[in-house]
């Protein structure tokens, strides 16, 4: 199965985009409660969130996990030293 971050999506601007802060949250909620084992990181001058999921999931696609995991809204470039949570299994969001 594929999960996208727009899978749970709702139709807005009369259907012309989608918005999706459903998944997001409950990615982090489950994450902080201990639900999703997770890594924490800290980020390195110049690292982006893709490439840490393209190491991490061997995909960049799926950067806006550890984004949602860490509770950053838009996170492909984050400040040095940001401290990130990684989900240790995309299977373990699957459910959510």
């Amino acid at each position: 199965m594929s999960l996208g971050r727009y899978t749970y999506a709702n139709l807005i601007d009369g259907g012309q985009g989608k918005s999706n802060p459903r998944i997001s949250s409950k990615i982090y909620l489950a994450v902080m409660r201990g639900a999703i084992p997770f890594q924490s990181r800290k980020v390195e001058l110049g690292e982006r969130l893709d490439i840490i999921s393209a190491e991490t999931y061997g995909s960049p696609d799926y950067w806006w996990v550890i984004a949602a995991a860490s509770g950053i809204g838009w996170g492909l470039q984050v400040p040095r030293g940001t401290i990130i949570r990684i989900p240790n299994q995309l299977s373990s969001i699957f459910n959510l």
